[in-house]
């Protein structure tokens, strides 16, 4: 589908990468975008073609509102997301893993149920999960997170399949760190946001189905046939060593 004309909505829209898409729709000329976000107020994009809206995205009966009084929707991006920076074992108790949980795979599975059937109305359009390199694997200085957009993964598989028959198209979009808040602190290399939203854009233009942002993230999925013996002996080190492979402390 072409961008121009489009009427989109992005979750997690009010700073870093949402509102990266949610400018970079507007310069391609998207009719309309919704800038969802927890407090809408927050929405830092202003333009007439701006509509903020708050939206949690837990919040199942907050889904199936903004679904209803968003109905002209034909591009939904689903970026909200949370990182909390835990492991599993070792974690005092389970709290992050079912928050990062809650918000990336059970939120985003509640856009996708919510909107499926508006996309459907509306001819089809595109749905755009925001992944991530660790959909691939699993870091233990963050684990609950590595889980969660796991899951997420298997779930942008499974949406593409069960919406292809409406002629809906799914993009899964795999980044390492993006230069954006969340990883203020992290001091390996990263990409800009506005490089991940060109190509996030271009693969829904050009029907592509998965899009691999950076040099680490496509180095990673290389190696899934050996990434036993070329990704975790270096993580494990690290894990008994104590120190984060992100140099921090």
């Amino acid at each position: 589908m072409w961008i121009s004309g489009a009427v989109a909505l992005v979750t997690g829209a009010n700073r870093g990468l949402g509102a990266s898409f949610t400018q970079a729709l507007l310069a391609r000329g998207a009719a309309t975008v919704y800038a969802a976000a927890r407090d809408a107020s927050m929405v830092s994009v202003t333009d007439p073609r701006v509509k903020p809206i708050d939206l949690d995205i837990t919040d199942r009966a907050a889904v199936a509102a903004v679904a209803q009084r968003c109905g002209d929707v034909d591009l939904l991006v689903n970026n909200a997301g949370a990182m909390l920076l835990g492991p599993l074992i070792t974690a005092p108790d389970t709290g992050a893993a079912r928050t990062e949980m809650e918000v990336n795979y059970f939120g985003t599975l509640e856009m996708c149920r919510a909107f499926a059937p508006v996309l459907a109305r509306n001819g089809g359009g595109a749905l755009v999960n925001m992944l991530s390199v660790v959909s691939w694997y699993t870091v233990p200085f963050n684990a609950s997170y590595c889980a969660s957009k796991s899951a997420e993964w298997a779930l942008t598989n499974a949406a593409r399949v069960e919406l292809h028959g409406q002629g809906t198209h799914v993009v899964g979009v795999h980044a390492g760190f993006i230069d954006t808040d969340m990883a203020a602190d992290v001091s390996e290399a990263k990409i800009a946001p506005e490089d991940v939203v060109a190509q996030a854009l271009d693969a829904v233009e050009n029907n592509v189905t998965e899009v691999i942002t950076d040099e680490w993230t496509r180095h990673v999925k290389s190696t899934l046939p050996v990434d036993q013996e070329e990704l975790y002996p270096d993580l494990r080190r690290a894990w008994a060593a104590g120190a984060s492979p992100w140099g921090r402390d």
